[in-house]
């Protein structure tokens, strides 16, 4: 696997639910991904109930952060549902169903998307948005800004004069 892929599959691990697989993968994800380690230092040293309670406190008490990078571009709206359908779509061009317990702009399933195709376009389609979050997550305090920032520098930059 290229280390693109590792650094993207690792970033989907560090973005979701802290459960006891992904504390057991934590040396793993430290050593494949230095990009990540400020993240995944700070991860390891945090107790497992901390860890959980903060990723709680942070992405499912408000969209404020969401992960779901379509409520970025489109908020709770009917032209969300048809984004939705636009990312069924590229997963299915690469032969790839869809068939997570999450929506498919989930950015934990969008960076998984990323690590197996090697394809960024859904990434930076949606850099805006992810420009957004990383900026909320770094005014809210959390070490999930780190992931984010690691991703964000992967990335093409911002194009000039998009939409922010």
């Amino acid at each position: 696997m290229p280390s693109d892929a590792v650094f993207f599959q690792a970033a989907a691990l560090c973005l979701t639910y802290p459960d006891d697989d992904f504390i057991a993968r934590l040396p793993l994800l430290r050593e494949a991904a230095p990009q990540l380690r400020e993240f995944t230092d700070h991860a390891t040293v945090t107790p497992p109930p901390e860890l959980a309670a903060h990723y709680i406190q942070v992405f499912d008490f408000k969209n404020r952060h969401s992960l779901h990078l379509s409520w970025w571009q489109d908020g709770d709206t009917r032209r969300r549902g048809m984004s939705l359908v636009r990312f069924k779509d590229v997963y299915k061009a690469y032969g790839m169903e869809f068939t997570g317990e999450e929506l498919p702009d989930f950015l934990p399933a969008v960076l998984e998307f990323t690590a197996r195709t090697g394809n960024t376009d859904l990434l930076t389609e949606h850099r805006v948005c992810l420009d957004q979050l990383r900026r909320r997550l770094t005014d809210f305090g959390t070490p999930y800004a780190c992931v984010l920032d690691a991703v964000c520098a992967a990335l093409p930059p911002t194009p000039t004069g998009a939409r922010r």
